[in-house]
């Protein structure tokens, strides 16, 4: 599933690729895609408008978009976009190959009169597409129930520990509360929780302050490690579908149970907290 880290880069990927295209056209196969509005309608408001910036918020992606100038007054629109479990933007040309469950194509033309695609592509269809006016998208997408960036300064041990420290829930459940801490997964958990030495099924109120305090140094280091770690290149995103580029060199504890521990040598375990499987080491992790 991407998270905050695959996200991100999508963002950057993205936006100098479309920053100043125009939508010629829009092609809807699966209808369910487009969250709060008909397919009609999503297709002429989008066709005409021009893509200005794209931003980042946990993990929705936000296109800001250029709107024509014979437009009706306050129809400055966004695309909110996220991808739950499998979904994925990519830039193409024309002609590149129809990857199967390609949802949407929004048919474009460059600032040089280019022609390419942006396709929405996804698996398991569990993510979507919002059209919303300037000023509503919080409203209208959730992306204002959403807590701290993961990166963000305000991600102290006093804000973790207000927030988490009177649940009884396990401590990797707390993490992924999107309304404590947006864009945190259950690849990253494992691995902040790992850099912490936390065992994941710990009840968040039983760390101390000193284990909050190493949480709220870990997660914004490790995103951001994660982050540089994932720079790529147009080509090569293509080249990968969006997927094949991800982290795993780099992740050391995730997906990995009965590897050695890249610390004490000891096979990390598996274990399931909520539904989610989650992997750990029983001698680094307490």
């Amino acid at each position: 599933m991407p998270e905050l880290v695959e996200v991100e880069t999508a963002k950057r990927i993205l936006e100098p690729q479309l920053s100043g295209c125009m939508i010629d056209d829009v092609e809807i196969g699966l209808a369910k895609v487009i969250r709060n509005c008909a397919p009609e309608e999503f297709r002429r408001c989008a066709i005409g408008s021009r893509f200005d910036t794209v931003l980042r918020r946990g993990k929705f992606l936000i296109f800001n978009m250029v709107t024509p100038e014979d437009a009706e007054p306050g129809a400055e629109l966004k695309f909110v976009v996220h991808f739950r479990m499998t979904g994925v933007l990519l830039i193409t040309p024309p002609e590149y190959e129809q990857i199967k469950h390609t949802h949407v194509v929004f048919k474009l033309s460059g600032v040089a009169g280019d022609k390419r695609e942006l396709r929405y592509i996804d698996q398991r269809r569990f993510g979507g597409i919002w059209i919303v006016r300037i000023g509503t998208e919080f409203a209208a997408t959730g992306i204002g129930e959403l807590g701290a960036e993961a990166t963000d300064d305000i991600l102290s041990a006093d804000y973790l520990r207000e927030r988490l420290a009177k649940r009884g829930t396990a401590i990797k459940t707390g993490l992924l509360d999107q309304h404590v801490i947006a864009g945190l997964g259950n690849i990253y958990t494992d691995e902040v929780l790992f850099r912490s030495g936390i065992v994941p099924t710990r009840p968040c109120s039983s760390l101390t302050y000193d284990e909050w305090r190493r949480l709220a140094r870990e997660i914004p280091t490790m995103m951001r490690f994660m982050i540089d770690k994932n720079q790529i290149s147009p080509t090569d995103y293509l080249a990968g579908r969006g997927i094949e580029y991800r982290n795993t060199p780099f992740l050391q504890v995730y997906n990995r149970a009965g590897e050695p521990c890249i610390r004490c040598g000891r096979p990390l375990e598996r274990t399931t907290i909520a539904g989610r499987s989650s992997v750990y080491c029983r001698h680094c992790q307490k």
